[in-house]
């Protein structure tokens, strides 16, 4: 286990919301006939909380509800009461900088076990749980590997669609565990490269900057805010279809998420990328990415 998802002691008897309730984390529970129990069914966002921020906030509930629409949820809980339900969670918590959220909303109870959505008639299931978590990855770069599992293609399940069904994910993170390096590329049914099983990707070359294409993968809010940002400071960024040569290749590689923020790569497939070390352009970035983590994002009320 990376030393960087060691468990917290801070998080011990920190308490989760589940639909109304704020229960410790050690009993907080759903019930074995959700339908998360049931079948993967349902959707979620990662979000952090900075210097007494939500950042990015309403993107992500905007995503959720799309996710939730897309995926015929029933009685979706409205914008105002999950931004409520994640602030009365942090604010029961005292969490106010340095925190992780996992926001989870499944398409609710059955009355019976089943695939049939038509069991649900009790509404979603709303989960916020909050948790100190420094980004995942550190800052000493990670190695990749390319896995063999292809990632989902539209004409199988959009990834559009945030959804928990995370085998497809969970596969590819298998095989980088057992080769002993941090995560895996995943590539698109055609072999071009698509994202990584947790993270987007990007790569440098000549000075230009490049990411796949969103078409095989999540288009992430922290993939859209490094795009934003390249634009502001003058740096080209170019979305197309990218192989895992021209990764091998680059002038820099670093992966993009809410979990791990950016993070260089020194090496995928046994080939180090560059010098291995963190790149002009990648911490650029970073340095610009933190610096609208520090100011940006929704206040969280103080009572």
């Amino acid at each position: 286990m990376s030393k960087y998802n060691q468990p917290n002691p801070k998080n011990k008897g920190t308490l989760v919301y589940i639909d109304g309730k704020l229960l410790p984390r050690e009993e907080a529970k759903i019930s074995v006939l959700d339908s998360l129990v049931q079948g993967g069914d349902g959707v979620w966002e990662g979000l952090r909380v900075y210097n007494g921020k939500v950042f990015q906030l309403e993107q992500h509930i905007s995503r959720m509800l799309d996710s939730a629409k897309a995926m015929h949820f029933m009685n979706i809980p409205s914008r105002d009461s999950i931004r409520e339900a994640i602030f009365s969670c942090l604010i029961a918590n005292n969490m106010y900088d340095g925190v992780h959220i996992r926001l989870t909303l499944s398409r609710g109870l059955k009355t019976t076990s089943g695939m049939n959505p038509e069991l649900n008639i009790y509404g979603c299931t709303l989960i916020v749980l909050a948790e100190y978590k420094p980004p995942v990855y550190g800052d000493e770069g990670i190695r990749l590997i390319t896995s063999s599992i292809r990632r989902n293609s539209p004409s199988c399940l959009d990834s559009k669609i945030h959804h928990n069904n995370l085998i497809n994910n969970i596969l590819a993170k298998i095989e980088a565990n057992l080769a002993v390096v941090d995560d895996a590329l995943m590539l698109d049914l055609d072999g071009m490269v698509s994202e990584t099983n947790a993270t987007n990707v990007f790569f440098v070359k000549s000075g230009k900057l490049y990411t796949p294409f969103a078409d095989s993968c999540l288009p992430g809010l922290t993939r859209a805010k490094i795009i934003e940002i390249s634009e502001d400071i003058g740096l080209e960024c170019v979305e197309k279809r990218c192989s895992v040569t021209e990764f091998y290749v680059a002038d820099e590689v670093f992966t993009t998420g809410t979990m791990g923020e950016l993070s260089h790569v020194i090496e995928i497939d046994g080939r180090g990328i560059s010098t291995g070390k963190k790149g002009i352009v990648t911490a650029t970035l970073q340095r610009e990415y933190q610096k609208r983590t520090k100011n940006d994002g929704v206040q969280i009320p103080r009572v």
